[in-house]
């Protein structure tokens, strides 16, 4: 098995990934509920779902970490977004949300790669995997909502008729600490 070092960039990166993944956490709750109060219940739905889901994916690192034997600290998280002039900022900061965080988990890969800790990289396999889905979806949705304009009867029943992503739920999917919610 590899030893990590104290100063290994991979390590630091991926502890840092747990703020990132729990701050998505964050930010998603706040634009769940800010469809929520804007009366889209299926748009609320859709991101307190994917607030889940950018939990779980923090503590699977977190588990990662313990199943290594990796010191892990739970780092604090920015400020969210609460306030949104229409129906698109809020899609559109997911977006540029996940395309953030598809370029934090390529780095982290890199680094693993780097380091030649081929565990590190085949853990963040999934991770990527699940980038592209991610990126995919959000796009989708700021196109529909586009699309749509201000009848968001339309968006609406998009969201509620199509699957968008893939739920959080994959067989493949790395063991969440304390479990998935």
């Amino acid at each position: 098995m590899t030893t990590i070092s104290e100063n290994s960039q991979y390590l630091r990166l991926l502890g840092e990934q747990v703020g990132h993944e729990l701050a998505a956490h964050l930010q998603y709750v706040a634009i769940a509920v800010w469809f929520d109060s804007h009366d889209l219940p299926q748009l609320a739905a859709h991101f307190y779902r994917q607030a889940l889901e950018e939990r779980n994916h923090g503590m699977m690192i977190v588990q990662y970490h313990l199943d290594r034997s990796l010191p892990v600290k739970i780092p604090g998280t920015p400020e969210v977004r609460n306030d949104f002039a229409d129906v698109i900022e809020p899609l559109q900061l997911a977006l540029d949300q996940e395309q953030q965080v598809t370029r934090q988990i390529e780095a982290i890969f890199r680094a693993a790669r780097e380091e030649g800790d081929a565990l590190g990289e085949q853990f963040l396999m999934w991770f990527l995997e699940e980038q592209v889905e991610e990126v995919a979806a959000a796009t989708t949705l700021v196109a529909v909502a586009k699309r749509a304009g201000d009848n968001l009867f339309d968006l609406e029943n998009y969201v509620a008729r199509e699957t968008i992503g893939d739920s959080g739920e994959s067989a493949a999917a790395p063991r969440v600490a304390g479990g998935a919610l």
